[in-house]
């Protein structure tokens, strides 16, 4: 149905995650949770405001995270 979610944060992801990363993995999240690739039109907005609050909190958690006693850099 869809790839892996992959993990974002360093040291596992080599550089910081992009934008791009962050909704990549918002929307497999969204397509694997609703168990649609792709929404019927009925169903668009719905699906596209969850992609998008995914990937604000994704964005916030990757920005709030410590890691090895470091606070993690902004993502995007």
């Amino acid at each position: 149905m869809c790839r892996s979610i992959k993990t974002l944060r360093p040291p596992v992801l080599p550089e910081e995650a992009t934008e791009e990363d962050i909704r990549a993995a918002a929307l497999q999240y969204v397509r694997k949770v609703s168990g649609f690739r792709a929404p019927a039109a009925h169903n668009r907005e719905v699906f596209d405001r969850a992609v998008d609050a995914i990937t604000e909190a994704t964005a916030e958690l990757l920005s709030g995270l410590e890691v090895r006693g470091q606070t993690a850099r902004p993502a995007g």
